[in-house]
């Protein structure tokens, strides 16, 4: 096996909607804001090479939408997902899986692009099968009036239409164990529906691909819970369990979203579960 990491581009968002009722003078040590209150955000996606399958975890937002809506999220840095592929030798012409760990618009955007005529749209991976789980694919579909805006269906309703959609097993509990992707997933409820965190056996470690439940180092701390999570009060329980799982077993925690530290460990302290170490994937992906 070979993992890789793969940049799908950089962008900003408001780092008050990051930290939910964490006061800024808080969270601003770990996370500085700009004069307009918004930090640093990455889409750090993950490309598993293993036998005849590469599987790639998430997308990022792609390239689709307006020039209004990418106003928004204040774009920067020359990353793209297609670069980082083909840095690594790879098209996405090569992808055999899509795992999806949620549908929100910054994780699955780059899974349709427009058509050549820009008429309709088309999957960015054609040769690819699409992960997802039937609870979230139901609750992405159709969608509650507060995570509507970030559902997106030009994103999402193109690769059940094309045929490419897969859907994993469910968990009896929280954990699901051998998955259809081979590795095991750890599900989560409080950012949105049955969110999806894969733990990936790689030589003698564990990463974990921590998605939305942990997005940062600066939300190590069990209250700094995003103000985008539907159930906040779970979100805090689920990283709670997940954190002291990480602690006990050593796992190395991918962030996604961290523009500043690609992987970290942690380690129990007085004021609870906190960073250990921070590494860069070059140091793990050797």
């Amino acid at each position: 096996m070979r993992l890789y990491p793969i940049n799908a581009g950089n962008f900003k968002l408001d780092g008050g909607a990051m930290f939910g009722v964490v006061p800024k003078s808080i969270w601003q040590k770990t996370n500085p804001a700009d004069a307009n209150n918004m930090i640093d955000i990455a889409s750090r996606c993950l490309l598993i090479e293993d036998g005849n399958r590469l599987i790639l975890i998430d997308t990022g937002m792609g390239n689709k939408q307006s020039d209004k809506f990418f106003g928004y999220y204040h774009l920067w840095g020359h990353d793209t997902l297609e670069k980082s592929l083909k840095n690594y030798g790879f098209h996405c012409d090569d992808i055999t899986d899509v795992f999806l760990t949620h549908l929100h618009f910054d994780h699955c955007g780059g899974c349709v692009n427009w058509n050549a005529g820009k008429t309709g749209y088309e999957t960015a991976f054609k040769n690819a099968h699409f992960w997802s789980n039937e609870n979230h694919w139901e609750w992405a579909t159709k969608p509650n009036r507060r995570e509507k805006a970030s559902f997106l269906e030009e994103n999402i309703l193109p690769i059940e239409a094309n045929g490419q959609l897969k859907f994993t097993s469910l968990p009896e509990h929280q954990i699901l164990k051998n998955s259809e992707l081979g590795f095991d997933i750890f599900f989560a409820d409080g950012h949105t529906e049955k969110q999806m965190i894969p733990l990936i056996t790689y030589q003698d470690k564990t990463i974990a691909f921590m998605a939305d439940l942990l997005p940062t180092v600066g939300h190590l701390p069990l209250p700094f819970v995003m103000g985008y999570d539907t159930r906040p009060l779970l979100t805090l329980d689920e990283k709670e369990n997940f954190l002291n799982l990480a602690v006990k077993n050593n796992f190395y925690l991918f962030l996604e979203h961290d523009a500043h530290n690609e992987i970290i460990t942690v380690q129990e302290t007085e004021k609870g579960v906190r960073l250990k170490n921070s590494y860069s994937t070059q140091d793990i992906f050797n």
